[in-house]
């Protein structure tokens, strides 16, 4: 039974308002994290709204050569 409710929450959160998902996230150099972002980050948007954020650095990334 508790599967179920997994289940069943999981995909009200993958359903709901302005959720755009981990993929494009990722794509954009977010971050999906449950709860807050980390200090050096901010919210861009939702993963699955209103509980995982799509959190992006404040600062860009430099790539080490």
């Amino acid at each position: 039974m508790g599967i179920f409710w997994f289940i069943l929450i999981f995909v009200s959160l993958t359903s709901h308002g302005d959720a755009h998902g981990p993929d494009s996230c990722n794509h954009e150099g977010g971050l999906c994290r449950v709860g807050n972002c980390i200090p050096g980050e901010y919210l861009a948007r939702y993963c699955f709204e209103p509980i995982i954020l799509c959190c992006k650095s404040l600062s860009p990334t430099t790539a080490k050569s």
